[in-house]
């Protein structure tokens, strides 16, 4: 067997040849186009690895694991938002001289990124209708609308803290989206007050939070300069759809209790 490279490693002889432009002669801007939205879900699949390890730091009642894990995912939203720039670089006209080569496809589809909106307890059963039962990775969002959320486990990290969970998100419907709730806030601005760890860590689901707003709003603008009031690809409701989500937090007891502080 021939020593293990980089290449190899890597994989790259495979990797470097997944960017297929559909526009002949190829559009010069359709390869950013593709290898931005690639890069997109090369990170959505780093966020999801990176959440199934916070649920385990939750419920072991891991704080140091947990803020270790949420410095990294606070500091791959400030790439995502960054990759922004770089696809603004490409103009409206640029884009329509290849969109209708995409064809029926669209962003609404990225199975990944509807998995990131779940596990972080946004789930929307309107969602559901753009990810088709043939898609790859439907059956892992499927599993995923019925499994305990990263603020499900993040209530068993308050409970390891002397926190009484309410029953009632204890037994709640697993396949509804949190919410806020008061006596959760009340645990949470205790700790706040008398466990300065702990202060670290929910400031860093906060800045996760607001650099995740931060992405729809960038996500949002770039989709109006570049099509404006038309529907998405495929169809997609485009804009409207996009802006049900803007400036909602996942962490919403964190917000709730800003003023209290």
């Amino acid at each position: 067997m021939p020593p293990l490279t980089y290449a190899n490693y890597l994989d790259l002889e495979k990797l470097l040849t997944l960017q297929k432009p559909r526009s002949t002669p190829a559009e010069h801007d359709e390869m950013l186009f593709i290898i931005i939205h690639q890069t997109y879900e090369l990170w959505f699949k780093q966020l999801l690895h990176e959440f199934e390890k916070i649920k385990r730091d939750f419920s072991a009642g891991d704080l140091f694991g947990a803020v270790h894990s949420f410095k990294r995912t606070r500091t791959v939203m400030k790439v995502l938002v960054a990759q922004v720039d770089i696809l603004e670089t490409m103009t409206p006209s640029s884009f329509s001289s290849f969109r209708d080569r995409l064809e029926t496809a669209s962003g609404f589809q990225s199975v990944q990124f509807r998995e990131i909106e779940f596990v972080l307890g946004y789930k929307r059963a309107s969602t559901l209708a753009y990810v088709k039962p043939n898609f790859p990775g439907y059956d892992r969002l499927q599993q995923l609308l019925h499994e305990r959320t990263v603020i499900d486990h993040f209530y068993d990290f308050l409970a390891t803290r002397g926190a009484k969970i309410p029953d009632e998100l204890n037994k709640r419907d697993l396949t509804q989206p949190n919410g806020p709730n008061e006596k959760v806030q009340e645990k949470i601005l205790r700790l706040y007050k008398s466990a300065p760890e702990c202060s670290i860590l929910f400031e860093l689901m906060t800045d996760f939070d607001e650099g995740l707003q931060e992405w729809r709003y960038r996500h949002i603008k770039l989709v109006e300069r570049t099509i404006g009031a038309k529907k998405g690809t495929g169809g997609s409701p485009g804009v409207p759809f996009l802006k049900e989500s803007l400036f909602k937090p996942i962490f919403h007891d964190l917000w709730a209790i800003r003023h209290e502080m």
